[in-house]
């Protein structure tokens, strides 16, 4: 019994000792936000909008880019009051020349880009019958691409083999092992579903109502999706920190939970979902629809009221 007690103290201590070492790092790393030079890109809408709010509210100079002109316009608007701590240009982040070309110009705005946001993303929904191997290279010219492009503008430095290994994800960790000799530190976010709006403008294939109707009607349910809000200053905090990783949402962190205890149990699970809940493929037909183009009598009432509120209150109408 008592060599028990002895092993069940040790293991606590042990559990201690390393939340106490957590502690002392975080506070060794932390940072000022306070006229850091941020970068977001995807900046105008979504999350990179309530994003670009929180970075400015910790007193940043806060430059963004996005797609749309007509979007950046608004962001002008909102953020006009802030004259020399903000900039935004138009800038398609698969477009390497593009990236360079803004980041001159942040840098000759604001100075040095000191934080680097990579949001920007396209999202596309529909099943893998209805998808083009062309679908699959415009995504990853936004959604990886795009981010190894400004990555590479703002450092000397890349970790090639990790990244093809991980894409996105093990591109970061790669790069926070990489760089952390140079006192930079990369925190990686795992989001779940974060409240923004963007199913409105999302891409939908297949059975273009049906596909929206589940998006939407999950990004809106409370637990099964976050206030973009609360995404947001999670990830601020983490970054200020020094974070290795954030995990947003419930569900992402019982599924990580899960996925440590019962290896292949998510992967089962989202099989079984995939099966019995969402559209059947119907055709063969590969043409896109908008959100917004793929409403119906259901996803126009209370079920979405939620994800309606954030398109308004990002940027997404």
């Amino acid at each position: 019994m008592a060599g028990k007690f002895a092993k069940t103290l040790g293991w606590a201590g042990f559990v201690i000792g390393c939340a106490l070492m957590k502690t002392i790092l975080q506070q060794s790393r932390y940072w000022d936000l306070h006229e850091k030079v941020v970068l977001i890109t995807g900046g105008s809408r979504g999350l990179g909008l309530v994003l670009a709010r929180e970075f400015a509210a910790h007193g940043a100079r806060v430059a963004i880019c996005a797609h749309d002109e007509e979007d950046l316009g608004r962001m002008r608007d909102e953020f006009a009051a802030r004259r020399d701590h903000f900039f935004c240009a138009q800038c398609d982040v698969s477009d390497r020349a593009q990236v360079r070309s803004l980041l001159a110009s942040v840098e000759n705005a604001l100075g040095a880009v000191d934080v680097l946001v990579n949001n920007a993303g396209t999202i596309l929904v529909g099943p893998l019958e209805h998808m083009t191997v062309g679908d699959f290279e415009e995504v990853m010219s936004v959604n990886f691409w795009g981010a190894v492009h400004a990555t590479l503008g703002v450092l000397p430095h890349l970790l090639p083999y990790t990244a093809s290994k991980f894409a996105l994800v093990g591109f970061s960790e790669g790069l926070r092992t990489e760089l952390a000799k140079d006192g930079i530190w990369v925190t990686t976010v795992v989001p779940n579903l974060i409240r923004t709006g963007s199913p409105r403008n999302a891409d939908f294939k297949g059975a273009h109502e049906k596909e929206y109707a589940w998006f939407t009607i999950t990004d809106s349910l409370p637990g099964a999706s976050v206030r973009a809000e609360h995404a947001s200053r999670q990830i601020i905090r983490a970054c200020q920190n020094g974070d290795s990783e954030v995990t947003l949402g419930l569900p992402a962190k019982l599924a990580v939970i899960a996925n440590g205890v019962a290896p292949g149990l998510i992967s089962d699970l989202l099989a079984a979902g995939n099966e019995w809940l969402l559209p059947r493929v119907t055709g063969s037909e590969t043409t896109r629809r908008k959100g917004y183009e793929s409403k119906n009598q259901l996803t126009k009432r209370g079920l979405t009221s939620l994800t309606r509120a954030a398109e308004c209150a990002n940027n997404e109408v």
